[in-house]
């Protein structure tokens, strides 16, 4: 059984599964927050080390106020609900890291408070590892790279020739390559998620909206991974 050790997942859906409920769009985002704590345990139980969710865009940010606050309303408490003291302890004894990733500063300071704690508290930790893309963008994730090597070139700390694919990954947000990048909602691109990691990743597209996969489907996606042959270019 090939499983996947490291998924990316872009959790899209949220707002049209909320409109055909005829709910306020961004009420969909608790139900994807809720469906996203499922999708890890399924991730788990299978035998995924990491998963990446692609949460929060740059291109997010010119939602509307009222969704955007409610968005960062429902991120703060749930990166609380992972600070309370018995689910801190749980992460801590399954070994399992918990990073975020993005231009995080552009978040408010009391959401990059609670994820500087989590983030600590759980740093220690190395056999699991979930990754929150917020105020992420790939192509953005690429330039902040470049800046900091350029940095280092004129400051006469790196000589240019060194530059290679192996020093240019260790600038970025993080090394690990999906082995496998689901997206749900329909849509069939990557909307600037893991350019430079997921080169290789296999991609798997779902028609249903995030909130309402179900282990069925995810166990489906994880024969259809299996089922592919990986040359990588061979």
């Amino acid at each position: 059984m090939s499983v996947p050790k490291h998924i990316g997942i872009i959790l899209d859906g949220n707002r049209r599964f909320a409109k055909r409920l005829m709910v306020k769009p961004w009420q969909g985002h608790e139900w994807g927050a809720k469906k996203f704590r499922e999708f890890l345990d399924w991730c788990f139980e299978c035998g995924v080390n990491e998963v990446t969710a692609y949460v929060f865009s740059i291109q997010n940010f010119n939602r509307p106020n009222e969704e955007f606050d409610y968005i960062m309303k429902v991120f703060k408490e749930e990166v609380g609900e992972l600070l309370k003291p018995e689910n801190l302890k749980k992460l801590n004894d399954e070994g399992t890291q918990v990073t975020f990733i993005g231009r995080l500063w552009m978040l408010p300071k009391e959401l990059q408070e609670l994820q500087q704690q989590i983030m600590k508290a759980t740093s220690q930790n190395n056999k699991k590892t979930i990754n929150f893309a917020m105020a992420y963008g790939g192509r953005e994730e690429i330039i902040d790279a470049v800046k900091k090597i350029a940095e280092n070139v004129k400051s006469g700390k790196l000589d240019v020739n060194k530059i290679n694919e192996e020093l240019f990954t260790k600038e970025l947000s993080i090394t690990s390559e999906p082995d496998l990048v689901i997206r749900t909602g329909g849509e069939q691109r990557t909307s600037n998620f893991l350019p430079w990691q997921s080169t290789y990743s296999e991609f798997i597209f779902i028609e249903k909206m995030w909130p309402e996969i179900t282990k069925d489907d995810f166990l489906e996606c994880i024969q259809e991974y299996e089922g592919r042959q990986r040359r990588f270019g061979k």
